[in-house]
């Protein structure tokens, strides 16, 4: 008896292949990134978390020099999707190392590639670039915008003959509280566009000040709590603009009672004057 061979068209054949080269491809890789917010004050850093898993049995690397692989975040405007030109060379995250089957987050500060000053809503997806084969994640939109201003100061520098810098502190709502924030430009030769600071959380019971010392020290006091300040403090040279340090100060109105009530605590209260009943003083 003899079997009836089917043959099967040439399409079909092709279609078959293609399907199985397909399947054979390392296409288990995802990335994915989250913003830390959905606004960020012009200057800021805006920091992310890229999410990498890597399903397939191909080892990732990348990050670093002499690495395989390439991730990076591609910016567009939302309203037009057109695609704005990143700066500088620097790597958007650490080095990284995947195994089969493993996954990791990396840290990533999207301010650090992109000039993102103009208010408006943006895109951002992270891309990993492996085997010459591009793996896209989701778009992830946050805005950029100006900030309230409070108030300002300028600062002259008498070592550098027609520079300025003018700083302003900013407040804008973040995750349901209000936030002060430290913006600086430069005037004259250049105008330059400094790192813009998150300085934390700010009450609007008592107004932000900031105060320019003569050796180049610029303090921000702010109140953060019902009882507390923070006294923030930068470094400000014509080359430089650097964040030094952060202290809590509680509120002087306060203090003084709290002290009182700590003595009084510590002597154990008051006790009763000894007298009869009938008589109060």
């Amino acid at each position: 008896m003899k079997i009836k061979q089917t043959k099967i068209p040439a399409l079909a054949a092709v279609l078959l292949l293609a399907g199985a080269a397909f399947a054979a491809l390392p296409s288990d890789i995802s990335v994915d990134l989250k913003l830390d917010d959905i606004s960020f004050v012009a200057g800021e850093r805006m920091r992310g978390v890229v999410s990498l898993r890597n399903m397939s049995p191909v080892k990732l690397s990348g990050g670093g020099t002499n690495t395989q692989d390439r991730l990076f975040i591609e910016v567009f405007r939302a309203s037009d999707y057109h695609q704005i030109e990143p700066f500088g060379s620097r790597a958007y995250v650490s080095s990284f190392n995947l195994a089969p089957n493993e996954g990791q987050r990396l840290e990533t500060y999207i301010g650090d590639h992109y000039e993102l000053l103009e208010p408006r809503r943006y895109l951002a997806r992270p891309v990993l670039v492996h085997a010459g084969q591009r793996y896209v994640g989701g778009y992830s939109a946050f805005d950029i915008v100006p900030g309230m201003k409070i108030t300002g100061a300028l600062q002259v520098f008498t070592n550098r003959e027609g520079l300025s810098r003018e700083f302003s502190l900013l407040h804008w709502s973040r995750k349901g509280k209000e936030h002060l924030f430290l913006a600086a430009v430069d005037h004259g030769a250049s105008e330059r566009r400094w790192l813009t600071h998150d300085i934390g959380p700010m009450m609007r019971i008592t107004k932000p000040t900031i105060s320019i010392m003569p050796d180049g020290i610029v303090v921000v006091f702010h109140r953060n709590g019902a009882d507390s300040f923070v006294r923030s403090e930068f470094w400000s040279l014509p080359d430089a603009l650097v964040f030094h340090s952060r202290q809590s100060v509680l509120d002087p109105e306060t203090a003084g009672q709290t002290r009182v009530q700590q003595m009084y605590k510590d002597a154990g209260g008051v006790k009763p004057a000894d007298r009869p009943w009938w008589k109060f003083w």
